[in-house]
């Protein structure tokens, strides 16, 4: 660990800048490449498979009907058919969203009396890594709901309301207030300045940079010579988006404006991905989990022209009604992953993008919302990893443990394990 702490800022009088990853101040691999970020995005209640699962397997595979949205990325994508979470499996009792749920992320089986079920995979990575950033990990979703109480078929409702858990009996709650999250994250940067501040620093175009450029000289004269141009490279860009900027957010570490109350379910998701980007830009964690929606969630799509509760519709009886708006409600997730992408995808890094040195993982607590079932579950994963995955394809993996993928992306981010869960055994092969 460099004698630089992790939490170094550069300091002005009236803004502060966090930095960028750089090798003198952050944990990189023993290559000297960026650190690989691992990501996990839950979708509750299933998913249409037929409208999912693409129709042709390998490169150059079909863009499915609900993965249409994800277009633009199609090349930074493996699509994983087959996979199984035998965490979800109890045939003696129902509650399968509860179990699926719970199980996601540790593909063990919860206890039904009582809160016990496993470590989940970002909190081994949080537990091994996790001291080199501000923030162990991140947990962040849209629906909030109390840990008390049961849930779903007599079921303890931490369950189905949370996907991290530090222990088995230890599930870490969701922070779904984007300005909580803001706050938390961006304290002591520019979330303290006031609207007349940020007006009157854009009239008389002050630049950030010019109010801390002696803490920025004094870093520079004493780390490494290829961090001190990367330093150098990563102001100047600041200083030029500074030019450019008429509104909004820096594409930085300077915190942007702090999100507005009242946001619609569209809007919170959108800002909620914008929020991760730029944790992860700027080094303040590594792990970060959300959930578009508790386990069996019952939001009502009315406003994409889905009415009715998820949940219920995600019984489909295989009515052509039911199908047609699990479609559009899958879409309409894959838009909002699509936004974060984007995000990722645009900040420059090492010798790519941060989306190149990140792995960022789709799925849900069921495959199919009449059969309940946890085999063909739908898996999708953005991202290289580092270099531990080559995307643009679609695998098919029938009966392989999702535990097996999580061990590959613990081992891209540089976390030792030999085994995960109920049945990973070994790093899932094929995907280099």
């Amino acid at each position: 660990m460099s004698a630089w702490s992790r939490r170094a800022f550069l300091g002005g009088a009236a803004a502060v800048v966090a930095l960028p990853w750089l090798e003198s101040l952050r944990g990189a691999r023993a290559d000297g490449a960026p650190p690989v970020r691992l990501l996990y995005w839950f979708l509750p209640n299933g998913i249409h498979m037929p409208a999912w699962t693409p129709t042709t397997e390998g490169e150059g595979w079909a863009l499915s009907p609900i993965l249409s949205p994800l277009a633009a990325h199609q090349g930074e994508l493996t699509v994983l058919s087959g996979l199984t979470n035998l965490g979800g499996f109890d045939p003696s009792r129902p509650g399968d969203h509860a179990r699926g749920t719970a199980a996601f992320l540790t593909c063990e089986v919860p206890q039904f009396e009582g809160v016990h079920a496993g470590v989940s995979v970002d909190q081994i990575a949080a537990q091994v890594r996790g001291s080199e950033t501000p923030f162990p990990s991140l947990q962040l979703g849209v629906d909030g709901s109390s840990n008390a109480g049961v849930c779903d078929s007599g079921y303890a409702c931490s369950y189905s309301n949370n996907i991290s858990w530090a222990g088995p009996a230890t599930p870490l709650p969701k922070q779904t207030d984007p300005q909580i999250v803001f706050d938390r994250l961006f304290a002591g940067f520019d979330a303290g300045l006031t609207e007349a501040q940020r007006e009157r620093r854009a009239r008389y175009r002050t630049s950030v940079l010019d109010l801390v450029k002696d803490d920025a000289n004094r870093l520079g004269a004493r780390v490494a010579n290829a961090d001190r141009h990367r330093l150098n490279e990563y102001l100047e860009g600041i200083r030029q988006l500074e030019q450019r900027l008429q509104s909004g957010a820096l594409r930085a570490c300077e915190a942007p404006a702090r999100p507005a109350p009242g946001l619609d379910v569209q809007a919170h998701i959108d800002v909620m991905s914008e929020l991760t980007a730029i944790a992860l830009r700027c080094d303040l964690t590594r792990y970060v989990t959300f959930m578009l929606g508790n386990g069996g969630s019952n939001r009502n799509y009315s406003f994409i022209g889905a009415s009715g509760a998820h949940h219920e519709v995600s019984h489909h009886q295989d009515l052509p009604e039911n199908l047609d708006k699990l479609t559009t409600i899958g879409a309409w997730e894959m838009e909002r992953f699509a936004v974060l992408l984007d995000h990722l995808r645009a900040i420059p890094e090492g010798d790519g993008t941060l989306l190149d040195h990140t792995l960022a993982l789709v799925s849900s607590d069921i495959s199919d919302g009449n059969r309940h079932n946890h085999d063909d579950m739908p898996v999708l994963l953005a991202g290289r990893g580092g270099g531990a995955v080559s995307p643009g394809r679609h695998l098919r993996a029938d009966g392989a443990p999702i535990a097996d993928l999580y061990l590959t992306m613990l081992q891209a981010a540089g976390v030792p394990a030999e085994g995960f869960g109920l049945d990973g055994t070994a790093p899932m092969g094929g995907l280099r």
